[in-house]
């Protein structure tokens, strides 16, 4: 049995997630104990909780203490479901791109195809967006091996939620390839995407544009947004989403959703100031991407290299969880990772 404190390190749902994810894969009981402990709210909230039942309904298991606010998780895998499409609606607005982010890593080895509804959150703080994973972590994963795309059908806000990705899985043709990226290189071109609902007459799609591509044009960058007026959420909102791409394939994103009392302008400069920050290191993936990947590079057979822009719990907390569960090894050099993968085959 693969037991964890998930009051250790950075005591978030980082590490249930995960930690699940890896003992499905490994076919191995997985307890958890202390379960978001260093979290204002610890415990289970029910985004989190819809995140172990899906992952228990992909793989046939069994789950003990699968309620909210419940501070110990005992799964125990089961058969292969032979289950190909699957709709999960977390009835808040918890991030619809947390739970897939669960279930990514064991959808890679699944038998099949597969194709996941989600329904909830897109946009709010302390999550991934769905622009950032469709545009900046999919399609580095698809240099890994794995073939994975997300799309957004409806946007979704707090406090409301109401939105809806779909995300559809190939699995991975033998293990995944690790992956170098040692030098950000030239900056190519700068793409985003400016998004309100219900807010046209405001002009927020274009305020939040404007801001940050002066800003960005300032420091000699030239950048194109898409521009999306909304009106299918339930409620007001918006998000602004911005991706640098370089000459030697490194994808650095920022993004910010809107929030009341938070003026468009701030957004666009947030989304830049944060872009900068992050190119300006170096560093060859941006702060959110840094760790996103780790849990992929140390399934993956050989070493994977990369530059990060700075250090963070989360970056910690999943070198940890691959280096105590997988036993991949984890070497930091400055701000250089190198991940030497375990080379899983399903």
């Amino acid at each position: 049995m693969i037991r964890v404190d998930g009051s250790e390190k950075s005591g978030s749902g980082t590490i249930l997630r995960y930690a699940l994810a890896l003992g499905a894969l490994l076919e191995e009981e997985v307890q958890i104990d202390h379960i978001r402990a260093r979290r204002k709210k610890p415990g289970l909230r029910p985004q989190h909780l819809k995140g172990v039942l899906a992952l228990r309904e992909m793989t046939g298991g069994t789950v003990e203490g699968a309620k909210v606010n419940s501070s110990r998780v005992r799964y125990v895998p089961g058969g292969k479901t032979s289950k190909t499409a699957f709709d999960w609606d977390i009835g808040t607005a918890g991030s619809t791109t947390m739970l897939a982010l669960s279930v990514l890593p064991v959808a890679a080895f699944s038998a099949s195809p597969l194709r996941m509804k989600v329904s909830g959150g897109l946009f709010q703080d302390f999550a991934p967006s769905a622009y950032h994973m469709q545009y900046v972590l999919l399609p580095l994963l698809e240099r890994m091996g794995l073939r994975a795309a997300l799309e957004p059908v409806r946007p979704g806000y707090v406090p409301r939620g109401g939105g809806q990705i779909v995300l559809e899985v190939h699995p991975v043709q033998g293990s995944l390839a690790p992956i170098s990226m040692t030098e950000q290189g030239q900056i190519r071109q700068v793409r985003g995407i400016s998004l309100a609902s219900h807010l046209r007459r405001q002009k927020v799609t274009h305020r939040m544009a404007s801001r940050c591509s002066d800003i960005l044009r300032s420091e000699g960058f030239e950048v194109h947004f898409d521009v999306i007026e909304d009106d299918r959420a339930c409620q007001k909102g918006a998000a602004l989403f911005v991706a640098a791409s370089s000459d030697r394939g490194c994808l650095i994103g920022s993004d910010r959703a809107g929030a009341i009392g938070r003026q468009s302008e701030q957004i666009g400069q947030w989304v830049a100031d944060q872009l900068l920050r992050d190119l300006h290191t170096g560093a060859t993936v941006d702060r959110y991407l840094a760790d996103q990947i780790i849990l992929f590079a140390g399934l993956a057979a050989g070493k994977t290299e990369y530059l990060l822009p700075r250090m963070t719990e989360h970056v910690r907390t999943n070198i940890w969880l691959i280096e105590t569960i997988l036993g991949a090894t984890v070497h930091l050099t400055g701000n250089r990772v190198t991940i030497n993968g375990i080379g899983y085959t399903a």
